[in-house]
Parts: structure tokens; sequence; C-alpha cells
């Protein structure tokens, strides 16, 4: 039973307050409001308590485990925010599993709970007793189970931390029922986050600036780590100044606008051989916010030229290197580091190197409208073929769509199609990469 009294602003203070109380208390300290899932009879008490207590704080059923981790995920990549997923034991973890896996691709900052029967029965194997932790692990980036009341918001508020943290993604906490009932006492206080704001050092920049400025095929490969930094418009400086095109690897977020002239698109996502003949064309290659290659079947070797150099910058030092060697790996925040490499570019390089950039530039600008003249003048040809054709639909739902909508595409075979009439590209990423406004002759300048 918890007890109540009135504070002066007449919001309920706590007295013998347990310990689902307490992880309300938490997440709301830390600006979060909503949790998504599907409860079980562990977790009727976050509803009591949200009922009574907390109107503020809203929880959004689902009526499928699958479609709360996928609700949770959707959010927190929209928000970039921690978010909440609530989950019931070993059977409704085993339900989330495959979406949690997505959600760490995804590079989510979910936190996501379960509740259990309770550590005082560990020792009778009842029904729906399971290892959660050792469920969890291999689709979370830290999986744990808490054992003791007096610890419940500490790991709780390092579960935040470790989500939230670059690289983002999925973390689990198994909640046993005799902590939840157990009466907490802890303080609550906002979760710390460490500044993760952080750029080579500078000679290591001017190198890289030095053999992007020498490369005659230089190429970018991006990925998600762009937009999560809000890094779009340092990336698009660098492609700019370069002359480089810029392709997409684990690309699902607006990293750069679909429209801009130097963007190429996705690479292969089936076969590495389809990204080869990209990969393979370049001299340097500058990888920043994804990893190499995430293909379902990736080329095991010759991704680039025997002799071209290669520079990697992430926040995730486990990607860099992971598969293929690098000549230059640089721990670093994508939006501080190419900001400072588009300082030591502009100093680095001559007036024979921008020239040469211009006409680089040009070309694939060129290149690229040619190739997109092409391809909606064969979609003119099958307009009006019946069955429909993919373009048709495109075409038509491009018509329709409201400017701030959200498309989810896992089309595959038909995303170019798709793509080429709903480009990416949100207001925001739209305003920081200006879509079709990029003139060649500043850069020639």
């Amino acid at each position: 039973m918890v007890s109540l009294t009135k504070q002066t602003n007449e919001k309920p203070l706590m007295a013998n307050r347990n310990g689902r109380f307490a992880i309300i208390e938490q997440l709301l300290a830390d600006g979060i409001e909503y949790m998504f899932g599907n409860p079980g009879t562990v977790e009727q008490g976050f509803l009591d308590a949200l009922k009574d207590y907390y109107p503020e704080f809203k929880y959004i059923f689902a009526l499928q485990e699958t479609i709360a981790v996928g609700a949770g995920d959707g959010y927190a990549r929209a928000t970039k925010k921690p978010t909440i997923v609530q989950l019931h034991s070993g059977v409704g973890l085993g339900n989330g599993i495959g979406m949690i896996y997505q959600a760490m691709r995804g590079h989510a900052p979910l936190v996501v709970l379960a509740g259990e029967s309770g550590i005082c029965y560990d020792a009778m194997d009842a029904q729906m007793a399971a290892d959660l932790v050792s469920m969890a692990k291999p689709v979370t980036k830290w999986s744990t189970r808490i054992v003791d009341p007096s610890s419940l918001l500490r790991v709780l508020r390092r579960a935040i931390k470790i989500a939230a943290t670059p690289p983002m993604g999925p973390v689990f906490v198994s909640l046993p029922m005799d902590i939840l009932d157990a009466v907490n006492y802890e303080e609550v206080f906002p979760t710390s986050f460490p500044v993760t704001r952080v750029a080579p050092e500078p000679e290591q920049l001017e190198t890289a600036a030095s053999l992007l400025a020498a490369a005659k095929h230089p190429l970018i490969i991006m990925g998600d780590g762009v937009a999560f930094s809000d890094a779009q418009a340092e990336l698009t400086s660098v492609a700019e100044l370069i002359g480089g095109q810029v392709w997409g690897a684990d690309s699902s977020e607006a990293n750069m606008s679909a429209s801009h002239p130097l963007f190429g698109g996705l690479l292969g996502h089936m076969f590495g051989d389809d990204s080869r003949r990209v990969t393979s064309q370049a001299d340097v290659i500058l990888i920043v916010g994804t990893y190499v290659f995430p293909e379902v079947f990736p080329a095991l070797s010759g991704v680039f030229a025997p002799s071209a150099k290669v520079i990697h910058i992430d926040l995730n030092t486990y990607e860099i290197a992971k598969n293929f060697p690098v000549d230059l790996g640089l721990l670093g925040d994508p939006k501080t580091s190419l900001s400072k490499l588009a300082i030591a570019l502009e100093s680095t390089l001559t007036p024979e190197q921008k020239k040469e950039v211009f006409a680089r530039a040009s070309q694939i600008a060129e290149t690229k409208k040619q190739e997109s003249v092409a391809r909606l003048e064969a979609d003119k040809a099958v307009r009006d073929a019946v069955p429909l054709h993919m373009t048709r639909f495109a075409e038509e739902l491009a018509a329709h769509l409201p400017a701030d909508a959200i498309i989810f595409d896992e089309a595959i075979t038909n995303s170019p199609e798709l793509c080429r009439y709903i480009p990416n590209g949100t207001k925001k990423s739209s305003k920081l990469c200006g879509i079709g406004t990029t003139d060649f002759k500043a850069i020639e300048q």
C-alpha cells in the first residue's frame, strides 16, 4: 500500500512509494512522457500509477509486442531521444526480439523493460520462467537484471544513458515483480549524458584534407550517423568542396537531399557486387556515420581499388576498419568533424584543384540530370500500362502527399521508382542541404 501526503502545489508526495512509482518519477525527471507496451500481470501496477497519480505520463498500448517495439523504434528515431518500451516476461520479450534487432541495426535509443514473476521464484522454474538477460543480450547494447530495490533507479539511469549515447541503440532491463513491489527510497534526479561532440586532432584532419584535395575520383559513403548528429549541412559542404559523389550505406534517414546534384543514391542492399561497381572506381573514399558494408551478401574482398586511400570518421570505433583496412581511422562526431574538415579543405585546396572540383562536380551533376531525364521518359512509356506500374503509383502518391509526410520505404525492388518521385528530405533537411540550390560557380570561386 502506498500512502500519500500533499505538497503545497497539490502534487502528491509519496511516502513508502514502491518501485513502479519510482520508475515513473525517474522517467518524468528525464523528460520521458510515453511508454509503448503490451502489459501483463507484473506490469499492471504501472497502469494504476499512471491512472491515479501521473496523468501527464502516457501509456501507448499495443495489441502485440512487435507493434509496441516498432512504434517505440519510430518515435525514438524521430525524436532522437531515449524511449521506453515495456514487454511482459519471456513470452513478451521473445515476441519483440525481432523488432529489437531492427532497432539495434537502426541505432534507435530504446530502453526495453520487461517484468517477471520475481527473484524469490528463481529456484522454482515456474510458468514463463526464462533467462531474460541472455535472451536480450544479442540484440542490445546492454542487458541487465535488477536484483536489489536500492539500485532500481541507478540502473534505470544507466540504461537510459547507454541507450542515448552514440552509437545509440536498444538496452534491456529485467524488472522482477518483488523489486517493483518493494519500497524504494532512491532519490530522483535527471540522467547524466556524456558530451560526444568530439573531433579528431587538427593534424589528422589536415591529413584527411590533403588526401581528399588531391583525389581525382573522390567518393563519400555516408549513413544514419550523419542524421543522428544533425550533420547534413556539413556533409553537403564537404561533398561540394571536393566534388565527390555521395552514396548511402545503412542509410534510412534524410542524411543528404536526394535532389542534390552530388547525391548518387544508395549502395546495394542485397549484393556487394552491386556496391562494388561504385566503390571500386574511387581513388579516395571518405566514410562517415556508417559501417562497411550492410548488404545481406556483402563482397568479401575487392570493394576498393588496390591503391585507393580510405578515411573513416565515426563515433563508433567498432565499425572503423572492422571488415576492411583504412588508411586513416578517426574517432569523431560527424557534425563537428565534418565542419572542421571543411575548414581544413578550404585552406588546403589550391586554385587548380578548385577548378578540377568544379569540372568534376559539374560533370556529375550533368550525368545525374541526363540519367534522371532518361528514367522519366522511360516511365512515360509505361504510364498507362495495365496492370499499374510502380512509377505511376509513385507519381500519383507524390501528388497527394502533404509536405511533412513521412514515407517508410521497404519496397526494395521498387525503391528506385518510389524514391524517384518521392525523394528523401524533410523541411529541416531540405533547408540544411539546399535542395536544388547548389551553385558550383561558388565552389569554383
